[in-house]
């Protein structure tokens, strides 16, 4: 985790939780209550340096704690910030019944704090800390346990929480950056990561504050405070040095460049600003793609732009090594291709379609080429070098068009015929290639387009289902004559995302490349349509495998299936270049190749789904049973939801049964987990398998982890990383406390 202490150092590692001594517990008594325009606005900490209550935001109030400064208020935390301000008729109340509820208007209430326990007091803490006591004066719940993008001297982020940034200075709302916390078994010990030039000053009269600002800079300030009351402010330190190198800075189809100390956002060639007040906004391209439209398609059409020194991140469709004018060329003649690439040192050739992320500047020696039509480009030339022709009279006035006609339909017909040659050469190719169904290299990288109607023919007309899930429907299909089965989803209550998005997601998600992967091929977007093209799995899924089949799987292929599994995950939250939290994890995500190989389907799709791509999943993902609690609560989604499933899963392969089972012979077994928790705590789990040859020692360390797993707290369970070395046997396993799940 990130912590901040006191005295401005930020830490990687554990810290407590930070109250400041000498706090006024139950400055704020039940039934006391505040309003955004009558006096009392704000409940003040002792000192008078920080507030909670209404500040002021756009044409309404939002509620919030900021820094009490001379020169202007600076918001440290926002609730429910993504909620829209409220009118000057609301009213915050810490009630008789002990709950911080926010009143909107007759009738509407909102909780601000969500505390099982009821308050019997509250107070403004000197540290920014807005605190809830119950009757024993115990911490129910703090304002530092649930940061926005900020953190004070004192108060640190839980393994598994984000900073995430502003809209910008003026709107506190979740912005575009977010700040993850390192998982646990990679955290070791805490060590100092910066070291404030400030002076020597006692830390109670200086704050200091560390903020994820709105263009995705971690930046440290120090506040001195006078005895005037007024404070000098300092930046302390600031990550990335490099303000470029910060992903996501500027939009789709632009590249981030420094000015100065400024970071600048380009359009690439071909392209316009979105937003053209706004340099952030990215580009999208402003002219038509048409050069591969019909038959009449010939290279005379099309030409490409060049800008050297570019780079971006995101992975080319296809990659060989030639010189860097056939580079250029290869695109041009290539209608899949939009832009390439080309790297002088490594003499690699690149090419891409748009859009394309996180481009910036770069020092290597890197030449982008951009396709582009040439009328544009022609128009503008053309306008510089025209000749002009003067006739004196009519007889030399026919001769000039007669020549000038005929010179212009001979060109014509010659250009028309070299295009239908190059194009049936062409085809003929392609066809070729399709009918032999190998692709070399370019099977190997590429992401195949479908039309829909080619899908439709492949799959019969969606006649073969293989099976239904959360995100569409599953149908078996040919490709190449009939050579190669695939599986083809057509995905279902999709938001209303653009193709260009639905198609920079489907580049993440065939980006990855792993063993247990379930292997993308390609996918359609057209109209409304959202189809996706799989390998095909001959074996069915884990499912199958263990709730419908005769045959049990041995204790070694319970094993193995276990540690595949894990190791897949693993790959999604920690080895993949856009960590995935899948949301689904359950048997029938996790499919059989022709040799029982395990592969984990649906990965990535989650995110397709999401109605808001600023914010951690906040609508509910899933299958129930499998679902981590913190699914129910107002608590940020993150790997560790994936990790409650697995544990799940995991009891269902150890006793190749349902976690929920109705039918079961007594009323102790229906609920798996805790069945399987009672008699690992009486020392019997080798009756949870009658009549099988049980390895003890792998039983128990199986039902271990897999407590471990269903945790009620997030942060007690572990990353997948030290579920695969748990397996593995690198490291001991420690007995489990009950979880919630399994509570008897």
């Amino acid at each position: 985790m990130y912590c901040l202490d006191p005295t401005g150092q930020v830490f990687s590692g554990e810290i407590g939780y930070y109250v400041a001594a000498g706090s006024e517990l139950c400055s704020i008594s039940l039934d006391s209550a505040i309003n955004p325009i009558t006096d009392p606005t704000s409940w003040t900490s002792p000192s008078g340096r920080f507030a909670f209550g209404f500040y002021q935001e756009g044409g309404g109030f939002k509620v919030g704690i900021w820094m009490v400064r001379k020169s202007q208020n600076t918001t440290v935390w926002t609730a429910n910030r993504d909620d829209p301000p409220v009118s000057s008729d609301a009213a915050l109340e810490l009630t008789r019944d002990g709950w911080l509820v926010l009143k909107i208007s007759p009738g509407k209430t909102e909780r601000i704090a969500n505390s099982s326990d009821r308050a019997s007091c509250a107070a403004m803490d000197d540290s920014g800390n807005f605190i809830l006591y119950n009757q024993l004066s115990k911490v129910i719940w703090q304002s530092f346990n649930f940061p926005t993008d900020t953190l004070l001297g004192g108060q640190s982020i839980p393994t598994g929480t984000e900073l995430y940034s502003s809209v910008s200075g003026t709107n506190h709302s979740t912005g575009r950056f977010r700040l993850s916390m390192q998982s646990d078994d990679e955290r070791g010990q805490p060590e100092p990561i910066a070291e404030p030039d400030t002076p020597s000053v006692y830390h109670n009269s200086t704050i200091y504050r560390l903020i994820l600002d709105s263009g995705g800079l971690l930046q440290l300030y120090s506040h001195i405070f006078t005895e005037n009351g007024d404070d000098v402010v300092s930046s302390t330190w600031t990550r990335p040095d490099d303000k470029c190198s910060v992903k996501g800075l500027c939009g789709f189809n632009s590249y981030c460049s420094m000015e100065g100390k400024q970071p600048v956002c380009r359009c690439f060639p071909g392209t316009d600003y979105v937003d053209s007040k706004n340099q952030f906004s990215g580009c999208e391209r402003n002219f038509k793609e048409e050069w591969c439209r019909d038959s009449k398609e010939n290279l005379s059409s099309i030409t490409s732009k060049s800008i050297d020194n570019v780079y971006w991140q995101d992975p080319p469709y296809f990659q060989v090594t030639m010189e860097v004018a056939d580079c250029n060329m290869s695109c041009l003649e290539d209608c899949d291709c939009e832009v390439a690439l080309y790297d002088f040192d490594q003499g690699n050739c690149m090419k891409q379609k748009l859009p394309l992320m996180y481009a910036r500047t770069v020092s290597g020696h890197f030449r982008a080429f951009f396709k582009m039509g040439v009328e544009g480009i022609e128009a503008a030339n053309n306008s510089d070098s025209q000749v002009q022709v003067k006739v004196n009279s009519k007889k030399e006035t026919i001769q000039l068009l007669s020549v000038t006609i005929g010179l212009t339909t001979c060109s014509c017909i010659a250009l028309a015929v070299a295009g239908l040659f190059a194009f049936k050469l062409r085809v003929f190719e392609y066809k070729k290639i399709v009918e032999s169904g190998i692709f070399g290299l370019t099977e190997e990288l590429t992401l195949r387009p479908f039309s829909y109607r080619e899908l439709k023919r492949a799959t019969n007309g969606f006649k073969e289902e293989l099976g239904k899930g959360s995100f569409g429907t599953v149908y078996k299909g040919t490709l190449y004559r009939g050579k190669r089965a695939v599986a083809v989803k057509r995905l279902e209550k999709l938001v209303n995302e653009g193709e260009r998005e639905f198609r920079a997601e489907m580049r993440v998600i065939g980006a990855t490349n792993h063993r247990h992967l379930v292997r993308l091929l390609g996918f359609c977007a057209e109209a409304s349509k959202r189809l996706l093209v799989y390998e095909f799995m001959s074996n069915g899924s884990l499912a199958d495998l263990l709730f419908r089949s005769e045959r049990r799987p041995d204790w070694n292929e319970r094993m193995r299936i276990a540690s595949e599994i894990a190791r897949g995950i693993l790959y999604l939250h920690e080895e993949c270049d856009t960590p995935i939290i899948h949301c689904d994890i359950k048997p029938q995500n996790i499919l059989m190749d022709d040799f029982w190989t395990v592969k984990i389907s649906d990965f990535g799709l989650a995110k397709l789904l999401m109605p808001d791509q600023t914010r951690t999943f906040t609508v509910i993902r899933g299958t129930r049973g499998y679902m981590a609690p913190e699914w129910h609560k107002s608590t940020p989604i993150s790997v560790k939801a994936d990790v409650y499933s697995y544990g799940i899963m995991l009891l269902e392969i150890v006793f190749c049964r349902r976690h929920m089972d109705v039918n079961a012979p007594t009323p102790e077994e229906i609920v798996l987990s805790s069945w399987a928790y009672r008699h690992f705590r009486d020392g019997e789990l080798d009756k949870l398998a009658p009549g099988e040859e049980v390895d003890k020692w792998l039983l128990e360390k199986l039902v271990k982890v897999s407590l471990w797993c269903i945790q009620d707290e997030p942060a007690l369970r572990p990353s997948m990383k030290s579920v695969v070395m748990m397996l593995d046997g690198t490291t001991e396993i420690s007995v489990p406390p009950c979880p919630t799940a399994a509570a008897v």
